[in-house]
């Protein structure tokens, strides 16, 4: 007797799906996650900027310095009757200079005015070699040439003296002012020491004015030491 042998088949639709792999539709909140980092980099400049505006910036450059005008007189040694002060001078003032706030004033006494013509002096009370000063000489109607003027006033100056002798360089210049007045500009750069020389002539007196500095004080002071220099003038140009 014949053995059937039956075949069974799963209809398609079992088949199907059982190998049918269902996508899931992307949820609406992971449709964000692309805009989490630029996010992220703009609160880290905003923390960047809140930083840089509540930090104290960093100090560049010392506070600019503060001056006041010295009023000098001029006065001979015969009618030098007063030690420092400086509020009654400015109605007889000759000249003016700035002085650094904080620098003190040097008493000037009537020999050494009568000797080498020195009117006033302010020094740095953190290094006395550090100062500014003028003299002054009577009788002179105009300028000499330039180099017979500081000739002149190193014989009365031994500092000066042995300044120039031993100067690494020396310059000079002429300037007029705006009002036409002419003065003598001398720059010298000496062995530890700096100076800058201010001369003129006004009301038949010679006019000279220095600042004087050693190298590490130039080095940190010069743009002060040049405003001092630069700010002296004879009453009357300015």
């Amino acid at each position: 007797m014949a053995t059937t042998t039956t075949t069974m088949f799963s209809p398609p639709s079992a088949i199907l799906s059982s190998t049918t792999t269902t996508t899931t539709p992307p949820s609406p909140c992971k449709s964000l996650l692309p805009f989490k980092q630029p996010l992220t980099n703009l609160t880290a400049a905003a923390t960047i900027a809140a930083i840089l505006t509540t930090a104290p910036l960093p100090s560049l450059a010392q506070e600019s310095p503060s001056y006041q005008v010295y009023y000098g007189t001029a006065a001979s040694a015969a009618n030098y009757g007063g030690y420092g002060g400086n509020s009654n001078k400015k109605d007889s003032a000759e000249y003016v200079y700035d002085v650094p706030v904080g620098w003190k004033e040097r008493l000037v006494s009537k020999v050494e005015k009568g000797t080498n013509g020195t009117d006033s002096e302010f020094y740095n009370p953190k290094k006395k070699t550090e100062k500014e000063y003028l003299t002054f000489l009577a009788g002179f109607r105009q300028l000499a040439p330039k180099d017979v003027i500081l000739n002149n006033l190193a014989l009365s100056d031994v500092d000066l003296q042995d300044l120039i002798a031993n100067a690494d360089s020396l310059s000079s210049e002429e300037v007029k002012d705006d009002k036409g007045q002419l003065y003598y500009v001398y720059e010298i750069d000496g062995v530890g020491t700096h100076s800058l020389i201010s001369v003129t002539c006004a009301k038949n007196k010679l006019y000279a004015h220095f600042v004087n500095a050693p190298t590490p004080e130039w080095n940190r002071d010069k743009d002060m030491l040049r405003h001092v220099h630069e700010s002296f003038k004879t009453v009357g140009s300015f």
